[in-house]
């Protein structure tokens, strides 16, 4: 049995280019993977001088490449002037309820009623005993003169009947004047307890308020979370450019090499069996061979 060995190879330029190919995929997994220029690197402890050497190659060449994608690298997009004006006004309004709660605060307390007295309830108490005391001034004359009409002027019955009237007096003025402060007092005690009502209707409010200020907080948080994000993202991946693109550049070109190499025979050798003659086909080669030798005598 003999064997039959056929052996097909690339064209010699696709042969040179899947070499080429080689040869740099395997300088590559022998330069360090950086993500910073030079002024990111310090020393390692036990590092060589050659493996130090290589990182600060890298760290240049990451700085080229850097430069040369900086056309290509993302970028975010910054918040217009309508977003800034209305996360201003927003955080103004927030906590804007605290002076209404203040106010209302002063309304509590034993000595809350005194700023709401009536600042001319002194002068309508002056003018209120005034004509009382006028009123009792002409009672008293009265008496006088129906003392004097019944020949009693200067008499014991006309002094009991002055002092009689005059205790009377003193008791209605000292009515006068204290329902004159009860009043001004009820009056302010019932503004301040409406003031105090308001206090606690505001105070219901409270967590309410509240929960809006967190809610609008927590969205601009979230808006401002989100833009810092974006930027992080995009610096991320224009160093993740910057760092990789020696590994996808040989990748794009491997890529095309086996595109090129799609239209090719693929190289390698292929192994036939081949029998071997039987004897009656080596008698007629024989006579065939001798056929032939005959002819080419004669």
């Amino acid at each position: 049995m003999a064997e039959q060995v056929t052996v097909s190879k690339p064209a010699p330029f696709v042969e040179k280019i899947g070499g080429d190919l080689a040869t740099q995929a395997v300088a590559l997994t022998g330069v360090p993977v950086v993500t910073g220029g030079l002024g990111s690197l310090t020393r390692a402890a036990g590092e060589t001088d050659a493996g130090f050497k290589a990182r600060q190659d890298a760290a240049r060449a990451f700085e080229v490449r850097q430069q040369n994608l900086a056309g290509l690298a993302p970028q975010v997009a910054a918040q217009d002037a309508l977003q800034r004006q209305a996360q201003t006004l927003a955080q103004q309004g927030v906590g804007s309820f605290q002076p209404f709660l203040q106010q209302a605060q002063a309304a509590t307390g034993p000595q809350a009623f005194q700023q709401y007295m009536s600042p001319y309830q002194q002068q309508v108490i002056d003018a209120s005993l005034a004509e009382f005391d006028r009123n009792a001034q002409m009672q008293q004359q009265q008496i006088a003169d129906q003392a004097v009409a019944s020949g009693a002027f200067g008499g014991g019955r006309e002094g009991v009947m002055q002092a009689e009237y005059q205790a009377g007096s003193d008791r209605n003025r000292a009515a006068l004047q204290a329902g004159l402060l009860q009043q001004g007092f009820g009056q302010a005690q019932q503004a301040a307890q409406q003031q105090f009502a308001n206090q606690m209707g505001l105070a219901s409010a409270l967590p309410g308020l509240q929960r809006g200020d967190i809610s609008t907080l927590g969205s601009l948080g979230a808006l401002n979370q989100a833009q810092q994000q974006a930027q992080l993202d995009a610096q991320r991946e224009a160093t993740r450019m910057a760092t990789y693109q020696p590994q996808e550049q040989l990748q794009q070109y491997g890529n095309l090499v086996t595109g090129i190499m799609g239209g090719m025979a693929g190289s390698g050798s292929t192994t036939q069996q081949v029998p071997d003659p039987t004897f009656l086909q080596t008698a007629l080669g024989a006579a065939a061979t001798g056929a032939g030798i005959y002819g080419a005598l004669k």
